[in-house]
């Protein structure tokens, strides 16, 4: 990927395009697919526009039994344990699916954490970090051979909140004082930095990766941050209502990470960061978070390689073949 690539290309779908849109017509029957956090917001709308389709998916879940209630009416959907910040939960989850399928076609990095109290997990790392990116990295990882079998598409949801921050070097998980919004940008920006990197590892067996900013959505996401807040930054009103503009609803949302998933036009492409259904240009770097694009700085192939060792130092995780 260079930084020409990073610029749209005309893609027959839009910011109001919906799941059922992007998947209308599309024959997945045969394909086996992995949605993260597929049973609550972006991820169920994306396990049931994936299913409908006719593939099967796989829904690694931190709450089981509500992920299995949610998805009671989904065929061809299963439920794996897992907890993205637990090392163990995620290697566990890895094996059960590595002895469940021969290949992976499709792997949807939905689930994810915002903005929320300082935490510290496992060997100390920042949480939101821990969720959002190295429990993602740990499982893509353990899972590499399968995805590695044919081919397989890896979409990594990423968000416009990776304009707050690149990756804090010197400090990533806030050791000496933590800023819940800069942890989240940082979050956001490791997702996109994984995708470039993986492209640029995998690419030869295959395996090419996506990251996206999926639009301004209310959905569980937000459920650690109060209410009182979202009214104060316009997103709801005191009945928690959306009323903030440019809003997607949950079906828009899921939109451009099917696309990323399934469009023929990403064929031969990868490690981008793609917007509304298509790949975003590259933004300056004062300019607004709602004008769209993506930093070069969350692109960048070099920052990327160095947040890959540095994960795979963290994890453990088995490396990938360079």
């Amino acid at each position: 990927m260079t930084s020409t690539d990073q610029q749209p290309l005309g893609s027959p779908f839009s910011a109001t395009s919906t799941a059922h849109d992007i998947t209308a017509g599309l024959d997945l029957s045969g394909k086996s697919a992995v949605v993260t956090g597929g049973y609550s917001g972006l991820g169920l709308e994306t396990t049931r526009a994936l299913t409908a389709a006719g593939a099967h998916v796989i829904v690694p879940a931190r709450r089981p039994e509500t992920a299995r209630a949610a998805l009671a009416d989904v065929k061809s959907c299963e439920v794996v344990p897992m907890d993205l910040a637990d090392l163990d939960s995620v290697r566990a989850a890895a094996a059960w699916i590595s002895d469940s399928l021969t290949r992976i076609d499709l792997l949807m990095a939905v689930a994810g954490v915002m903005a929320t109290p300082e935490r510290h997990v496992g060997p100390g790392w920042e949480s939101q970090l821990a969720a959002n990116h190295l429990g993602h990295f740990a499982l893509v990882c353990e899972l590499y051979p399968l995805l590695a079998a044919d081919g397989a598409r890896v979409v990594v949801n990423s968000s416009a909140g990776h304009t707050l921050t690149g990756i804090r070097w010197h400090d990533p998980h806030f050791r000496t004082g933590y800023d819940k919004w800069l942890a989240y940008g940082q979050a956001k920006t490791a997702n996109a930095l994984f995708a470039v990197h993986l492209d640029a590892l995998g690419s030869g067996d295959g395996v090419r990766a996506f990251a996206l900013h999926p639009g301004k959505i209310i959905t569980g996401l937000q459920r650690e941050m109060a209410l009182q807040e979202q009214i104060d930054r316009g997103w709801v009103d005191e009945h928690g209502n959306v009323i903030g503009a440019d809003f997607k609803t949950p079906a828009q949302g899921a939109a451009t990470g099917l696309w990323a998933a399934t469009s023929p036009l990403l064929d031969d492409r990868g490690g981008l960061y793609l917007e509304d259904c298509d790949i975003a240009g590259i933004s300056a770097a004062q300019a607004p978070m709602d004008d769209g694009g993506v930093r070069a700085y969350a692109v960048d192939p070099d920052s990327a390689a160095r947040l890959w060792d540095l994960s795979v130092a963290a994890t453990g995780a088995t490396p990938i073949p360079r």
